[in-house]
């Protein structure tokens, strides 16, 4: 029979609360860097030019086409034995989800950017502006009008995706259920609780970016 009244406010303020403030903290900085990232990425890809091209291609592929837990693994393990000292598994985490979701947010900007009539390209550079006063002025802050709600779809998969950093002991939101279970002897009902809470976060965040993209689609 599963006990939930085991875990009080207390308990779960115990052994939780950091590691939710982590896994936020954590979604809330790759969101940041990945979209600043992803979106010199997407430009790169988008200049015409083969020498930054090349490179930005090659990097958002690559990253897109390997599991973010091999990319967590790489980087905790390996570039400890580089540099010769060891960094932590928080930082490794953060480093690593920047990097990860910088190649997913740079297909979303390219798509954005993309979005945008050509027209309002040509009217900037008549009006003489360069190309990154075109991009600062005109095209980016539609392009992040129009892509606001896939980014935060993205966002709240990258909280999902917060999960994984259990692997290398980070103390996120996950590990911090693991331990109140493991002390509390209920392992069932703490893995029970922690997919309730992500439940209710994820699902609430998804109704709000509903109902901002109606918005967004009324005052288009």
């Amino acid at each position: 029979m599963l006990e939930f009244n085991v875990f009080t406010w207390d308990v779960l303020r115990s052994f939780v609360l950091h590691g939710f403030y982590f896994s936020v903290t954590l979604t809330i900085v790759s969101t940041l860097g990945g979209i600043v990232f992803g979106t010199v990425l997407a430009l790169m890809r988008l200049s015409g030019n083969k020498l930054l091209d090349v490179p930005a291609t090659i990097y958002v592929n690559g990253m897109r086409s390997i599991p973010l837990l091999m990319v967590l693994l790489w980087f905790f393990l390996l570039v400890p034995i580089l540099i010769g000292r060891p960094i932590g598994a928080e930082v490794s985490a953060v480093i690593t989800f920047v990097a990860f979701e910088a190649a997913y947010f740079s297909e979303i900007m390219r798509a954005g950017i993309q979005s945008i009539a050509r027209g309002q390209v040509f009217a900037g550079m008549a009006l003489g502006m360069t190309y990154g006063q075109n991009m600062h002025l005109v095209i980016l802050p539609q392009a992040f009008r129009n892509m606001l709600p896939i980014l935060l779809t993205q966002t709240i998969i990258l909280f999902q995706d917060t999960s994984l950093v259990y692997i290398i002991t980070a103390n996120d939101m996950l590990h911090g259920f693991t331990t109140a279970g493991a002390n509390l002897s209920h392992p069932r009902e703490a893995y029970i609780l922690a997919a309730v809470v992500y439940f209710v976060i994820c699902y609430s965040l998804s109704w709000l970016v509903k109902r901002l993209q109606a918005r967004i689609a009324i005052i288009r």
